[in-house]
Order: C-alpha cells, then structure tokens, then sequence
C-alpha cells in the first residue's frame, strides 16, 4: 500500500517505513505527526483518488529528528557594474518516518 501526501507545498509518494526528509514542522523530536492531506492511497484493489484529499484518510508518522540541510551559496551580479552579493542559505527540514496508512 502506498500513499501520495502534501506537505509543505510539496507531494510526496510514500509507503510504511519510510524515512523522508520534509520542510521543517513544528514538533520536538519522536513525537507523532499526522499528515491528513493524503491526496491518494493504492492498494491491490486500484487507487483511490481525492478531490482535492480522500476523505477520512491520513498517515501516521514519528519525527525523528530537526536539522539543517548543508549551506548552499547564492550569489547575485550584475554585469558592468560592479555590483554583487554573496549569500549563504541552509534549509531546515524535519526527518520522519511513515508509521502508517489510514485508509
């Protein structure tokens, strides 16, 4: 079975037991979160879609830690100027694990 949910602004196709890495929630470390917008849920029988979510669906999941991904650099010109900028930029994230479906 396998599940396709939206979270921070961004869908991800999911199955039990998998670890992801999402845009930072805002929850301590192993505590339970639950993701409601489950966009679709397949199984055997076919695959269920919702319009927008399937209604009465959601997907268990443990917060397994908070952190920041690498620095990553941005830097800005502009040609013949003389004008630019160097900036560093490090994304926070939340690293769960899929726990369960809730058809």
């Amino acid at each position: 079975m396998y599940a396709i949910i939206e979270t921070g602004g961004k869908q991800y196709k999911i199955q039990q037991g998998d670890v992801l890495f999402v845009e930072k929630l805002n929850v301590e470390e192993d505590a339970v979160v639950t993701f409601d917008k489950v966009i679709a849920i397949g199984n055997e029988d076919g695959i269920t879609v919702g319009a927008p979510y399937v209604a009465g669906a959601t997907v268990t999941a443990k917060a397994v830690k908070n952190g920041k991904a690498k620095k990553i650099t941005v830097f800005t010109y502009k040609p013949k100027k003389n004008e630019k900028r160097k900036m560093g930029h490090r994304q926070p994230y939340t690293k769960v694990m899929i726990e369960a479906i809730n058809a």
